[in-house]
């Protein structure tokens, strides 16, 4: 397989509560007009004075709802209508005229969209937020609207290698150049920018080798240079880190997994400031990348668990890693919250908690014999994704890179001994024997 990537290098949160306390406009607005007072039983959107008294897991449950809704219902009605009427040709007219804001058509939004988003933004301390039909549409849309012919986008090499591909692949057949530098090199990143360039992308972590980046860094080169920055923030999550607070200027979450957490939609979500998000919306009204109403009610429904089950998941984790570290079958283990992980001190700087993904390497095996641990799980089961319920297993070789060659997958940093486990909510001494079980089968 032939990737059109240009390689240049140049030398080498608290979970428990979210601090409002200097809400921005868009986020204030939410807070005002759909988060009621509990006590107050009045139909209408009452002002909140003291948001910041509110913790992460009261605004998984409450923000972005009204405190009255339909008939009465305690959660978000499904609409399912494809179209919205107009009683009259005035109210058409006052809501082409902006005076009345509403739904229109389908493609354009729906009330579950508007809860949802609006809950989403308030978790990651955004002004607007654009829900998705996946992750990876949120990306193209980001990306449709943002590069045009001649353009360039600068990405750190350790991504998700959908994301490679369609930036390497797929914009390159629009004239857009992507140049990929070593992840972490703020000095490449920086020496890679030209005046074509508009935009800079990573994950943090990344995935499947678990870097985190220096959000700081990362969103002061965008600054010196005029460049807008992208964080994908899938494996850390709103409870983990807001990447918005250090400056970036999009954060992307496939909400599929964390956030949705339940193993059973697709789902993704950008959020950042109204003005930079209004074009991108406009696209995507173009483009019919939508999510389905009753989708986004079992993503409303999985966000209201979402603090609760990230403390588990953060738990496992660290559970999984600490022991998978002393095991004598394990090589390398990559997980943010261990010492040794290259990168630790930057995460323990910037992150609440380190997430339920651990990759890890077995010793002196080929992918044959990697592939055996992975059989042996009885808990977990062999599928992509991750951040849901139950606990998955792959290996990143035959998973996702099978058809590359093997210097591809070296220069992508893919091993044929490597595990990646995604710890669910089980309890993490069952996880942790079966996998014991498993690296001794």
């Amino acid at each position: 397989m032939s990737l059109n990537v240009d390689f240049r290098a140049n030398g080498s949160g608290d979970s428990a509560g979210v601090d409002l306390s200097e809400p921005t406009a868009k986020a204030n607005a939410c807070e005002i007009q759909r988060f009621g007072i509990p006590g107050d039983s009045s139909p209408r959107p009452v002002p909140v004075t003291h948001p910041s008294s509110y913790g992460l897991s009261t605004q998984c449950v409450h923000a972005g709802e009204p405190r009255q809704k339909a008939d009465g219902a305690i959660t978000t009605p499904i609409h399912t209508a494809s179209t919205f009427t107009f009683s009259s040709t005035d109210e058409l007219i006052d809501f082409v005229e902006g005076r009345h804001e509403r739904e229109e058509y389908g493609r354009y939004g729906c009330p579950n969209e508007k809860s949802v988003e609006a809950k989403l933004a308030a978790l990651d301390r955004a002004e607007d937020a654009i829900l998705y039909s996946s992750g990876m549409s949120a990306l193209v849309g980001l990306l449709m609207t943002s590069l045009g012919q001649d353009d360039e986008i600068v990405f750190f090499d350790q991504c998700y290698h959908r994301s490679r591909q369609f930036c390497a692949q797929h914009l390159a057949r629009f004239g857009v150049r992507t140049i990929q530098v070593p992840t972490g090199d703020m000095d490449a990143m920086a020496a890679a920018i030209t005046d074509r360039t508009k935009l800079l992308v990573s994950e943090s972590p990344t995935n499947p080798h678990l870097t985190a980046i220096d959000l700081d860094a990362f969103a002061d080169i965008g600054r010196r240079f005029g460049v807008k920055t992208l964080i994908d923030a899938t494996l850390a999550t709103p409870a983990n880190v807001r990447p918005l607070e250090h400056g970036i200027d999009f954060v992307l979450h496939s909400a599929t997994k964390y956030l949705g957490g339940h193993n059973d939609l697709l789902a993704g979500v950008l959020c950042g400031r109204k003005e930079d998000l209004d074009p991108v919306r406009a696209m995507r009204g173009c483009l019919g990348n939508i999510n389905s109403p009753h989708n986004l009610y079992l993503l409303e429904r999985g966000l209201k668990t979402f603090d609760l089950r990230m403390q588990r998941h953060n738990e496992n984790g660290m559970a999984v890693a600490r022991f998978l570290q002393q095991h004598p079958r394990v090589d390398r283990v990559f997980y943010l919250g261990l010492p040794s992980h290259p990168t630790h001190a930057i995460a323990a700087a910037q992150m609440s908690g380190f997430g339920g993904l651990v990759t890890f390497t077995i010793k002196d095996a080929d992918w044959r014999q990697t592939s055996r641990v992975v059989d042996a799980t009885r808990i977990a089961r062999i599928a992509p994704s991750l951040g849901g319920t139950e606990s998955l297993i792959e290996q990143p070789y035959v998973m996702s890179y099978y058809h590359y060659t093997a210097e591809e997958r070296r220069q992508f940093g893919i091993t044929d001994n490597m595990i990646r486990f995604s710890c669910g909510i089980e309890n993490s001494d069952d996880l942790i024997a079966d996998l014991d079980q498993a690296l001794s089968a």
